[in-house]
């Protein structure tokens, strides 16, 4: 069997003046229509991650050249930028929300800038969009004792069931980071697929709570979008993300086992 490579773009907010903590991560609404024309003009098919996932663990066929359109936090952005383009196109995406950064009556505070309700949030996932989970207050999952991860996951859960009307299938770890244990928390909490990043093509063979992502960004031009989606140079592009984060990796690794090492120490 063929282990087919499957573009999963990443991206944040959308917005044309957005603030310092997002506009790295963030993409112009002129950026993000063009891009959309060029998944349409190369004859890319996009799919939710649920569909995706559902496919591959059935073994089931998937369209021609499929690619996902994937949201992180919840940006209000999605809702006033994206969402014209992407009905203009008839494209579904994925939208993953940390529930205690969206403005309504879970709010906790803390949110990096402008975000959605959730009367939008319903009309994104009316329009097509599919809602996952992105966590309650957005963390960094492997780094917080077992109650706080379920805590994060379950609250989550039940939130977006209740306000949305149906129970997210796919999951998107903050920050990209996960370990084992968080993996088997997002599998055991009823998530049936989870997003890490990675900056590489998504792969069956990932196992469906560890696909991977490619990150769009203010900076990524018209021709490496292009390559993007193609799944061409990945590797090349992505380079020194790949360098920063195997050194970061090393660095949060002993910082978890230094604490599970004071915790022991404690009893």
């Amino acid at each position: 069997m063929t282990d087919p490579r499957v573009p999963i773009l990443m991206y944040h907010a959308v917005a044309a003046e957005p603030n310092d903590a997002t506009r790295a991560l963030s993409v112009t609404p002129e950026a993000f229509a063009e891009q959309m024309a060029v998944v349409a003009d190369r004859g890319l098919t996009p799919v939710t991650t649920a569909r995706l996932a559902a496919a591959w663990r059935a073994g089931r066929p998937l369209p021609a050249r499929p690619v996902l359109i994937t949201f992180d936090d919840g940006y209000e952005g999605v809702h006033r930028h994206a969402l014209p383009v992407l009905a203009r196109h008839g494209f579904p995406a994925t939208l993953f929300v940390s529930t205690g950064w969206l403005r309504g009556p879970h709010d906790t505070g803390g949110a990096p800038d402008a975000m959605l309700d959730w009367d939008q949030v319903r009309e994104l996932a009316a329009a097509g969009t599919e809602i996952g989970g992105h966590s309650h207050t957005h963390p960094q999952l492997d780094q917080v004792p077992a109650g706080a991860l379920r805590h994060e996951l379950v609250r989550c859960r039940e939130i977006i069931a209740d306000q949305v009307g149906t129970a997210p299938l796919s999951f998107a770890y903050p920050y990209g980071y996960s370990d084992r244990r968080v993996r088997a928390a997002v599998r055991e909490t009823g998530y049936g697929q989870a997003l890490a990043v990675g900056n590489g093509l998504a792969r069956r063979t990932q196992g469906p709570y560890a696909l991977r992502r490619v990150t769009v960004r203010r900076r990524t031009g018209a021709e490496e979008f292009a390559r993007l989606v193609e799944g061409r140079g990945i590797g090349r592009t992505f380079a020194r993300d790949r360098a920063l984060t195997q050194g970061y990796a090393v660095v949060r690794r002993a910082r978890r086992l230094g604490g599970r090492a004071l915790a022991g120490a404690g009893r």
